[in-house]
């Protein structure tokens, strides 16, 4: 009892405690959310709620035990992190990968009561073999030279060919080289090489337009921000039911478990609402102020992350503070940007308010990974005392 009790205090005293009760708030918001979501229309079908709480449970323990853990000792196995990603990824190439709205993005292993979402896990490793490549730059070459900026972009560029060439996730991909581009200028890479990218990227982008070589659900995803009556039956459907659930919540919404539309099975009603469209639920059910709270523990949640990021006492470690504060930055803004109908629809979930069991998982272990960094930040005799 004595030797359970003393691994209870080591654990609490190296966790970020105020960072997991965050996650686990926001987690348990979408919990309930997710209920309203899946189990009111149907009936009492639990099933999703008891993945994702499922999830939770397994994240917290990955919380814990990467709060622990130093992730940069393991790190130096580089070559098995990076083994790792291409074997996740390219296991979607066999029979085991399963298609789901277009992307074969899911692993569907015989035994396992859910499935697996390889792009999830992998982007763990992946941000932290980035963030040791960078560190490395940085500290020997300042990050001035062609081969700082090669070695580190040639990796993010393999992890997003390899994924849209294996799963035809563009979304997934994107979320790899947003957090490329958040670790690089937290890194100090030069202002021109970032305008020489825009530029190149911008060019490249009309280039295939102008050629007609952009994939057509592609346009006409990005054709229906402008244009909100193209394809009403179509492409513009979830957006167009996602704003009507919004405006119809008011200020306070309709009640949960009372939404118009998310309490429907017609046809009509807000689809794909407990995973790309949770916040419209919200909305709808819970009203501005519901979306204001899912908004401030968003934001709370990113800036302890950047916060992290600042006082690591190593480079590495701030510089995995900083991809995983950008994956959720740019995941929330997609998200709810693709809500209110001023980004495009690319299959990307709100972080930890979206039904999902590999992104839970995920979420949770990279905020352990994030608390393991700030309980290193003081001396060892001090954090050991």
């Amino acid at each position: 009892m004595g030797i359970l009790s003393q691994s209870i205090k080591y654990a609490l005293k190296k966790m970020d405690i105020p960072l997991l009760c965050m996650c686990l708030m926001a987690t348990c918001f979408g919990i309930v959310l997710i209920a309203s979501a899946t189990v009111g229309p149907t009936g009492g079908d639990w099933g999703n709620v008891i993945v994702q709480s499922a999830a939770m449970i397994i994240g917290v323990g990955l919380y814990v035990t990467f709060s622990i853990i130093d992730i940069e000792h393991f790190a130096e196995k580089w070559w098995l992190f990076f083994a790792f990603d291409v074997v996740m990824i390219l296991l979607l190439a066999t029979p085991l990968g399963v298609g789901k709205y277009g992307n074969k993005s899911w692993l569907d292993i015989p035994g396992v009561p859910f499935m697996i979402q390889p792009s999830e896990i992998v982007k763990l490793p992946f941000t932290i073999l980035l963030a040791k490549q960078m560190a490395w730059f940085r500290q020997n070459r300042r990050m001035r030279g062609l081969d700082s900026l090669f070695w580190p972009a040639a990796h993010m560029g393999f992890m997003v060919l390899l994924i849209y060439a294996v799963s035809s996730d563009a979304g997934s991909a994107l979320v790899y080289l947003m957090i490329y581009i958040g670790m690089a200028f937290a890194a100090g890479l030069p202002w021109y090489w970032f305008a020489t990218g825009f530029v190149g990227a911008g060019v490249g982008i009309l280039g295939l337009v102008i050629f007609d070589k952009v994939p057509s659900h592609m346009m006409s995803r990005f054709i229906a921000l402008f244009n909100h009556n193209y394809d009403p039956q179509g492409v513009n459907w979830q957006q167009n039911r996602g704003i009507m659930a919004l405006g119809s919540g008011g200020l306070f919404g309709q009640g949960l478990f009372n939404g118009i539309q998310t309490q429907s099975t017609n046809d009509w009603a807000l689809p794909e609402r407990e995973t790309d469209f949770i916040f419209c639920v919200a909305g709808e059910e819970l009203g501005m102020v519901g979306c204001l709270a899912i908004i401030l523990l968003e934001a709370v949640i990113i800036y302890r992350c950047f916060q992290t990021a600042r006082v690591a006492k190593t480079t590495m470690g701030s510089y995995i503070c900083v991809g995983l504060a950008t994956m959720l930055m740019f995941q929330t803004i997609e998200n709810i940007g693709m809500c209110l109908y001023i980004m495009p629809v690319i299959g990307l979930t709100l972080p930890f308010f979206s039904y999902g069991g590999s992104s839970i998982v995920t979420l949770l272990a990279a905020m352990g990974i994030i608390s393991g960094v700030r309980s290193r930040t003081l001396p060892e005799w001090l954090r050991n005392s």
